[in-house]
């Protein structure tokens, strides 16, 4: 090789050695130290080894206000580029906060911007690995306008390709509202936060004395705030399993879900299942126990597990194919619908709508939570946000009712009415305004004594709380042994595979918000 070529091979490999040590090794070291691994690790441990291809590697950034253009590093505090999961492409950005603590410059945000829009060309998912000091002050407005940037792609993109964040590190002030419009947040305990205000500013404010943990930390937004989706216990945690979530997705919305042989009986009984709903309409059971049985190889991805425990929503398979659902918790505040409940499986049953994944609906709900504080919080609006998800939602919709289904619930949860496919019902299913107790005591108005009553609780329970009433109507197509649930659950999945329906034309609904 002659010494002109040797030389510009050797600057090649200097300069991607140089852009691969981000902010130089003493910040790696202290980013290892904090428990944290680097975005390039992370990249490393997210996807299939060897597939990353990293783009914009040397740029840098363009500022010279406060002697900012005598201290640039190679890639500016973001690496960007595509690879492969499981075989299909995805494209990723990994803030490094080793380089200027991963705050956001303009050229920063024009690479995020650049994968963005290969992506929804491409019709492959983004994944946003954040860990971030938030916008580049020393850029003012540039770093701002870098910001709203990408807010717009993240709605532009928005139930055309799955967008997923990571929260690695801190994530603070504008930075928390891209990851806020993606579809799925993970976060990482003790070692993650977000917040638009941190505690300094809150202390100054109003007072408040808060921790960093406590105002944002992974807890806290996984179970108070529901800002978050998922939690794991380390980086490498968070990337296995932000794989297995992938495996649910389709790589955009024309495509189906991606399918796995199953080795799983689809004609499988469960006896057990036939003893799970007790005999007491008032007592609890699990109904994990219940999705666990029907669901491939007993393995349930539940979104959200910390949050609104009263209802389950999350991905599994049924005869190799992703289905997304959504399960009241009569183990949890009866399984009664609230405001967080409502939010929480509305936004599921959208997403799952927007990517062609048939939805399972397995109802056991008392009705709607009763109080001030539901009423003052606005439940009527938060109610009508999972019936309008439910209703608009055009994939194949399955619904089985196990036990409750009293009043306006029995509407929300999936029903024939709002467009539900197949409605099943166990015989111990109870379809009803409400419960036979309550509705002798309104009918009647104290005109009975004891025994009259116990006699009219006894006939309102025989004709209205059970299935048969709703089953003579239509509006249950068929009542199953619980036994049979998979089996029959399967065939109504297949039975709907190539449902087609096209909801009225228009610029988009007005979703009760």
């Amino acid at each position: 090789m002659d010494k002109i070529r040797e030389e510009k091979f050797n600057l090649l490999d200097k300069n991607n050695k140089e852009a691969e040590l981000g902010g130089g090794q003493d910040r790696i070291d202290r980013q290892h130290k904090a428990g944290r691994k680097t975005a390039r690790e992370r990249i490393t441990y997210l996807l299939d080894k060897g597939t990353f291809v990293e783009l914009d590697k040397f740029v840098t950034h363009k500022t010279t206000d406060f002697d900012m253009d005598k201290t640039k590093f190679l890639g500016d505090g973001v690496v960007t580029g595509y690879g492969k999961i499981d075989r299909r492409l995805v494209y990723v950005f990994a803030q490094d906060f080793t380089v200027f603590g991963g705050s956001l410059s303009r050229t920063n945000a024009d690479k995020i911007i650049k994968v963005m829009d290969m992506a929804m060309k491409m019709g492959a998912p983004v994944l946003g690995l954040n860990d971030s000091g938030g916008a580049r002050i020393q850029e003012g407005v540039e770093s701002l306008a870098g910001y709203a940037d990408i807010f717009y792609r993240n709605v532009m993109s928005s139930g055309v390709i799955p967008q997923i964040s990571a929260i690695l590190g801190p994530c603070a002030g504008g930075a928390v509202y891209s990851p806020a419009i993606t579809d799925f947040i993970m976060m990482v305990k003790e070692t993650s936060y977000m917040f638009v205000t941190g505690p300094e500013v809150i202390k100054t404010v109003t007072h408040e004395e808060v921790t960093k943990e406590e105002l944002g930390g992974a807890m806290t937004h996984n179970s108070k705030s529901g800002v978050a989706h998922l939690t794991a216990d380390d980086d490498e945690q968070a990337m296995m399993m932000l794989r297995e979530l992938l495996s649910f997705l389709p790589s955009n919305n024309m495509e189906d879900p991606p399918v796995k042989v199953c080795t799983d009986d689809v004609n499988r009984l469960d006896k057990t299942l036939n003893e799970l709903v007790p005999t007491d309409p008032n007592k609890p059971y699990d109904m994990m126990d219940l999705i666990h049985s029907v669901v491939d190889q007993k393995h349930f991805f539940e979104i959200q597990p910390h949050y609104a425990q009263n209802i389950i929503v999350g991905f599994a398979r049924m005869a190799g194919k992703p289905v997304g659902i959504v399960a009241n918790q009569p183990a949890m505040l009866a399984g009664v619908l609230d405001i967080d409940a409502s939010t929480k499986a509305a936004r599921f049953v959208r997403f799952c709508d927007a990517f062609n994944i048939p939805i399972i609906t397995l109802e056991d709900v008392p009705g709607f939570l009763p109080g001030t504080a539901q009423e003052f919080g606005g439940i009527i609006k938060h109610g009508a946000k999972l019936l309008y998800a439910f209703a608009e939602a055009t994939v194949p919709k399955i619904t089985l009712i196990t036990r409750k289904a009293y009043g306006g619930a029995y509407d929300v949860m999936s029903s024939k009415h709002i467009g539900a496919d197949v409605n099943f019902a166990y015989p111990t299913a109870e379809i009803a305004v409400m419960g036979p107790d309550g509705a002798v005591n309104i009918i009647y108005k104290g005109k009975l004594n004891e025994e009259e009553k116990a006699k009219a609780v006894k006939e309102y329970r025989d004709n209205f709380a059970s299935p048969y009433k709703a089953a003579q109507m239509g509006y249950i197509d068929e009542i199953i042994k619980p036994e049979e649930t998979r089996k029959k659950l399967i065939q109504a999945l297949e039975m709907t595979q190539t449902k087609s329906k096209v909801n009225p034309a228009k610029k988009h609904g007005n979703i009760p918000l």
